[in-house]
């Protein structure tokens, strides 16, 4: 099965039910609709929850507005956003770079 890894923080949010989307660059996993995906603390590997991928849509880093935060957590500047995945995927992050966009729901 398919695993997304989540910081405690972020799955304390998934599990409260504020937190229904992800954001993913590089996607190395071939998320799809329909796939469904073990949830992981990303600081201890534990399963927490088991999701399914409900929607989905890919547009570049510079192309995010304001509804494509719904479910997910939002951010203090663009400039933070951009510093935020740079600091996961390193400097290949940039404006150009596409982003998956996926919504899930817990099952």
């Amino acid at each position: 099965m398919k695993t997304l890894k989540f910081r405690k923080n972020l799955a304390e949010e998934i599990l409260a039910g504020r937190k229904t989307a992800t954001w993913r660059l590089f996607d190395d996993k071939d998320l799809q609709i329909g796939d469904q995906v073990e949830l992981l603390v990303w600081e201890t590997k534990e399963k927490f929850a088991t999701a399914e991928i409900i929607a989905l849509k890919e547009k570049k880093l510079q192309d995010i507005k304001e509804e494509d935060f719904i479910g997910h957590e939002k951010f203090a500047s663009r400039e933070d956003m951009l510093e935020n995945y740079q600091s996961f995927y390193g400097d290949k992050v940039n404006w150009e770079t596409p982003i998956k966009m996926l919504d899930f729901k817990i099952i």
